[in-house]
């Protein structure tokens, strides 16, 4: 006998509370799979009683649901729930309300269900990932990496350089406005589902083809309606600076509040950023990570071939580059598509650079496979191993046209990092993409991987040795001095010519214009003897070389007159933009007004124009961007100073975003971490 169902009760605050969807808010039911939850039917006339009253409850997900693909399910009352698979129980007593229990199964499809009780009782839901649950793919074992890999709304990205990682505090934002709508919307604009949305919908329960979804659609690059246009010129007409973003939940807004429209501009960071905030939307535990030194291999050929020309100038003979850093992001997951052992961190780089499977995506390809050099693992394996394996050549293009290979020391894939689990701190894993340099198991990778570059390298000694030291502090605005240090080791007396030169750098391995050069041709080095050469880095130079990202690329290349021989030494540095004061004034209580007090020196010798201050914040800005303009300029040596007030709107431990904008120093970032009491 069917239930008379009068009207029902979702109970969204307690089931997303006990989902760990509450941060969405309340007003619709968002659960996770494989987990139970509750709604309460209020029956017209009647009583349920059991073993008399039936119930047939159909779920449906996509707008071809089939239960061939797991796009629909239809199931009745059992006498318990069944966790492996779509069930559903009575758990209260009989009466004219009837508390209905019903659980998901553990892998299916995520997005929009619609839920049919017999035909008279229809009501939505969204469906996540669940990684709380041990029977879904996405599982993970520790309260404390849930809270920072699935919970966190914000959390550290890594710039700068190997020598000196900055860190970028970023707002992910996931349970902000919009967010979850915005992010399932993305999942719908993929190109698979408009070819094919019964069988897009049903590889969503797949969290290997959601990631490899979201690597494709957080770019634009293939015209598909993709959430970021990237951009890696000096100017950013007609958008906005990669730069200037702090968080993603503008972004996400904005492409999804103008029907799809890529957003103008992102960078590696930014992609990678907001790859992070849509995995963990769809509770897929993910990290933003960053590789220094990451090789981009366009041949694929495990080598990066860079050339030189005899003043020390990299030439833009080759495509294959080297970044100064390059992000991207780590989910976590069971690969049950390849043999075991390959479970937990997957990266995936959403970031476009090459194709794969003729779309611009990257990954998921296990962290483990790249350690231990298994090539033929799904999903682009050989570009991620490249990325921090591949091998450098360098040669010297003389003026001629002859070139030759010459000495010069260079590792790619140094220290791989991420944020730490409860914590600022900076933790590094190269250890989880490397054996140790020079141990056996690295050697044993390399053969697996064919890496012949590397098997067969031979340290090359001409005994002749040159080094870059750089001075102790590098602000942006100060003069200082960078040294060329050349050794002899050789019996005999040798004649160079030591060329040391700077140039801007881009984070992405683009060279720009000269800030300082020095030519010695007559340079005599006795046997075991050594010479130290400055090279002054004025900011009159300097400041219209650098670009946004602060560096500057060093080069000191010694030729052997008597055998042609070259060494090569290179090092890029970062200059130091000055430091924001951030003070919080007042006692910090939910839903009550705040004031920060934020403070700028201008360090530089020129004054500052068009001074701005922007905030954000999970839980503390509403998602929203909070600005205070400084009308005057601000001279040489002065302080911007501005108050801006906010309302916090939940309680714990919150970051505070800020960013100080102006015509010269750029975008100067700083965060303060702030506990909000209830």
């Amino acid at each position: 006998m069917a239930l008379d169902i009068g009207s029902w009760d979702l109970a969204c605050e307690f089931n997303n509370t006990d989902h760990r969807t509450e941060l969405n808010g309340t007003d619709r039911l968002i659960v996770r799979r494989g987990q139970p939850f509750t709604i309460n039917l209020n029956l017209r006339s009647g009583s349920y009683e059991p073993g008399v009253n039936q119930l047939q409850i159909t779920a449906e997900t996509g707008p071809q649901p089939v239960e061939q693909y797991g796009t629909k399910a239809v199931f009745g009352l059992s006498d318990a729930i069944d966790d492996t698979r779509w069930s559903a129980a009575v758990t209260g007593p009989p009466g004219d309300i009837v508390s209905l229990s019903i659980c998901s199964a553990p892998d299916a499809p995520i997005g929009h269900y619609k839920l049919t009780l017999d035909s008279n009782a229809q009501f939505e839901l969204i469906l996540l990932f669940n990684p709380w649950c041990p029977r879904d793919t996405v599982y993970m074992d520790s309260e404390e990496k849930l809270e920072e890999y699935v919970l966190a709304q914000d959390g550290i990205i890594y710039r700068g350089n190997a020598k000196y990682p900055i860190p970028s505090a970023w707002e992910f934002g996931q349970f902000e406005e919009g967010i979850l709508d915005a992010c399932l919307r993305i999942l719908d604009e993929n190109p698979k589902y408009k070819r094919n949305p019964g069988k897009d919908c049903s590889g969503r329960r797949n969290p290997i083809y959601v990631c490899r979804v979201l690597s494709a659609m957080v770019n634009s690059n293939d015209r598909d309606n993709g959430v970021l246009e990237g951009c890696w010129r000096d100017t950013f007409d007609g958008g906005i600076s990669p730069m200037a973003w702090r968080g993603s939940v503008e972004i996400l807004r904005t492409w999804n509040s103008t029907s799809c429209l890529p957003v103008r501009f992102g960078q590696c960071w930014v992609f990678a950023a907001v790859a992070c905030t849509v995995s963990r939307a769809l509770g897929i535990p993910c990290r933003v990570v960053t590789n220094y030194l990451s090789a981009h291999d366009t041949n694929a050929n495990l080598v990066i071939e860079r050339y030189v020309d005899e003043n020390g100038q990299l030439q833009n003979i080759s495509k294959d580059m080297i970044w100064n850093y390059h992000c991207w992001v780590e989910s976590w997951m069971a690969r049950t598509d390849l043999k075991a052992g390959f479970d937990g961190w997957q990266a995936s780089d959403p970031t476009p650079q090459e194709k794969s499977e003729e779309v611009y995506c990257c990954g998921p390809v296990p962290v483990r496979a790249i350690k231990e050099g298994e090539l033929t693992f799904k999903y682009d394996t050989p570009f991620v191993f490249a990325e921090v394996n591949a091998d450098v050549e360098t040669f010297l293009k003389y003026k001629d046209g002859s070139t030759r290979k010459i000495t010069a020391t260079s590792q790619v894939g140094q220290k791989i990092s991420t944020k730490s689990v409860g914590s600022d701190e900076r933790e590094d894993i190269t250890h989880l993409y490397k054996y140790p340099e020079g141990s056996d198991e690295e050697r044993e990778a390399f053969k697996k991987a064919k890496h012949q570059n590397k098997l067969l390298k031979q340290p090359v000694n001409s005994g002749l040795h040159v080094n870059i030291k750089v001075s102790v502090e590098m602000r942006k605005g100060c003069d200082f001095d960078v040294f060329a240090v050349v050794n002899n080791t050789t019996p005999v007396e040798k004649k160079c010519r030591l060329v040391f030169a700077s140039r801007g750098m881009s984070y992405d391995g683009s060279i720009g214009q000269e800030c300082g050069f020095k030519d010695l041709l007559n340079v005599v080095l006795p046997p075991g003897g050594e010479r130290k050469v400055s090279l002054r880095l004025s900011y009159s130079k300097y400041c219209n070389a650098i670009t946004q990202d602060n560096l500057i690329r060093l080069g000191a290349l010694l030729i052997d007159y008597s055998t042609r021989d070259a060494v090569l030494a290179m090092r890029t540095i970062v200059l130091e933009n000055p430091e924001i004061t951030i003070r919080i004034l007042g006692e910090p209580k939910v839903n009550r007004k705040l004031a920060a007090e934020l403070i700028v020196q201008n360090s530089l010798q020129d004054p500052l124009e068009a001074c701005c201050f922007c905030i954000e914040g999970a839980n503390l800005t509403a998602g929203k961007t909070i600005t205070e303009r400084i009308p005057n300029s601000v001279e040489p040596g002065q302080e911007a100073k501005v108050k801006i007030y906010f309302t916090p709107t939940r309680s714990g431990l919150r970051k505070l975003l800020v960013d100080f904008n102006s015509n010269r120093l750029g975008h100067v970032k700083g965060f303060r971490n702030v506990i909000i009491g209830k």
